[in-house]
C-alpha cells in the first residue's frame, strides 16, 4: 500500500523554475487578488507540513480597507502600501512541537514552511509576495490581537507592477552549501 501512495505523486518538472522565478516583490498593481486565488493560497498553507502535525499557526488575510490601513501603520515603507492585500503569519508556541532534549520550539520553523507554501503558491498564480519581518511588533499586537498567537511575518500579496524587473537571483555555489560525508 505504501508504494501506491508514492506512485500518486505527480512529477513537477517546472518546480525549480517556480523556485527560481519567485522573488521579493516591492511594487504591486492596485488590482485585488481574486477569491479563487485567495482560496488557492489558503489551501497551499493548509497543506503545509509541521512538526508532529501540530500546525501551530494562524494566517490572517487582510483585505478590508480599514484593516489594510491599520497594517500599513505597522511598517513604514512606501512600497508596502502598494499591496492590495496582506497576510499576517502567526505562531502559537504553546501548540507547537518541542524537542524534549533541549526544549527547542518549532513554531517559527513550522510557520516558515507554511509561509513559503503561500509564497510559492502565489508565484504559481502570477502573484508577487515579500516576507516582511521588521515591523512595529506592538502595533501589530494592538491592531491584530489573536489570543495565544504572535505575528512572525507580514506578507504583502498582489499582482506585480509591470515596471518591476525580476532581479538576478544570486545564490551561494553548491560547493559552499552542500556537504556529502
Amino acid at each position: 500500500m505504501k508504494n501506491k501512495r508514492i506512485n500518486q505523486y505527480k512529477i513537477m518538472t517546472d518546480f525549480l523554475s517556480l523556485c527560481n522565478d519567485r522573488y521579493a516583490v516591492r511594487k504591486f498593481t492596485d488590482k485585488m487578488v481574486s477569491e479563487e486565488d485567495i482560496a488557492y493560497l489558503k489551501e497551499a498553507i493548509r497543506l503545509a507540513p509541521s512538526a508532529a502535525n501540530r500546525q501551530p499557526w494562524k494566517f490572517i488575510f487582510v483585505v478590508s480597507q480599514e484593516a489594510k490601513e491599520k497594517l500599513r501603520q505597522c511598517y513604514h515603507r512606501e512600497w508596502f502600501k502598494t499591496a492590495p492585500m496582506y497576510v499576517i503569519a502567526m505562531k502559537n508556541e504553546q501548540a507547537c512541537w518541542v524537542r524534549e532534549e533541549d526544549g527547542k520550539q518549532h513554531a517559527d520553523i513550522d510557520v516558515a514552511i507554511a509561509t513559503e507554501h503561500l509564497c510559492l503558491a502565489a508565484a504559481d498564480r502570477g502573484l508577487g509576495t515579500c516576507w516582511v519581518c521588521h515591523y512595529d511588533i506592538e502595533l501589530v499586537k494592538k491592531y491584530f490581537p489573536v489570543k495565544d498567537f504572535e505575528a512572525v511575518a507580514l506578507i504583502p500579496v498582489g499582482y506585480i507592477d509591470t515596471s518591476v524587473k525580476q532581479p538576478e537571483k544570486v545564490r551561494k555555489s553548491a560547493e559552499e552549501i552542500f556537504q556529502k560525508i
